[in-house]
């Protein structure tokens, strides 16, 4: 192998690495028992725990935010806490399939928004793209009718965390242009694990009592999927195409399924696999032709 192709190499395999991580999360979550409220901040408390011993080097950029900054951050960390509640409550109505497949639609609707808001326009496969994994949405969600109302209201609570972390990720997209991503990042998981406390809060949850398993699924919630995953997509970015590292999208539901098979005992069933392969296919050509 040339010296050119090694560092590539290295980073092809931290990108299976992160897609095989980031798909472990709906597996954590249907393990647990604790409200998913209190899962999904323990998640982000945890993290920001484990980033505390690189505070110091990155002190500069974490303590020198404008106003506009701090607001911006604030409204991704609140709009990346009502992702987890919302997401991580389908799991529990939904099947982890149904779940991560309809998740995938994320950047047809970032798109979507950045139309709305930047005028930012698609070509014409993008929109054949959008059309397609839309309607590979509407298949899943009437096949999951025909189960059960349970199942629907999951797949719809899913495509909402998919609205709110494509909120999440446009206002990223402004903020990154002038905010480092460890500040980024550290800023936006206390926020959103805050905003579940105070929900926690209100609806009464218990912050103690739960047991060593619950605790390691926590700590398990923090370190694989968010640490392996999501930050180290976001360190990727610098490495490789912002297209290449969207694709883990089109890897996480297959990955994912296969682990609810095999450690959950979900079978799929013929109108979830045709209804994902149409999914993934959709969002696949919305990518393939949308622009840097």
């Amino acid at each position: 192998m040339s010296r050119t192709n090694k560092p590539l190499a290295a980073y092809e395999l931290l990108y299976i690495i992160g897609i095989i991580a980031i798909s472990f999360s709906a597996i954590f979550v249907r393990w647990s028992s604790a409200d998913v409220a209190v899962i999904a901040m323990y998640r982000l408390y945890l993290t920001n725990l484990l980033m505390l011993p690189f505070v110091w080097k990155y002190r500069v950029e974490l303590f020198q935010l404008s106003a506009r900054q701090w607001r911006l951050l604030t409204a991704s960390g609140i709009m990346l806490a009502l992702h987890f509640l919302l997401w991580m409550a389908s799991l529990r109505l939904t099947t982890v399939a149904s779940s991560t497949v309809i998740l995938t639609l994320e950047p047809v609707l970032v798109m979507l928004g950045s139309y709305w808001l930047f005028r930012t326009k698609a070509n014409r496969m993008m929109l054949w793209g959008m059309g397609i994994a839309l309607a590979g949405s509407i298949f899943i969600g009437s096949g999951d009718f025909k189960l059960s109302e349970e199942a629907l209201f999951g797949d719809i609570l899913s495509l909402l965390g998919a609205v709110a972390i494509a909120a999440h990720m446009l206002i990223g997209k402004q903020l990154r242009k002038d905010t480092g991503v460890f500040a980024y990042n550290f800023w936006v998981f206390a926020i959103a694990a805050t905003s579940l406390a105070l929900y926690n809060v209100v609806r009464g949850n218990s912050f103690t009592g739960y047991s060593w398993n619950e605790w390691g699924i926590f700590l398990l919630l923090a370190i694989v999927p968010t640490l392996f995953g999501h930050y180290l997509f976001n360190w990727l970015l610098k490495h490789m195409s912002a297209t290449a590292v969207s694709m883990y999208v089109l890897g996480e539901p297959v990955i994912a399924s296969l682990l609810a098979w095999a450690l959950l005992k979900e079978a799929l069933t013929g109108y979830q696999l045709a209804a994902g392969v149409l999914i993934l296919f959709g969002v696949w050509l919305f990518i393939r032709h949308g622009k840097e």
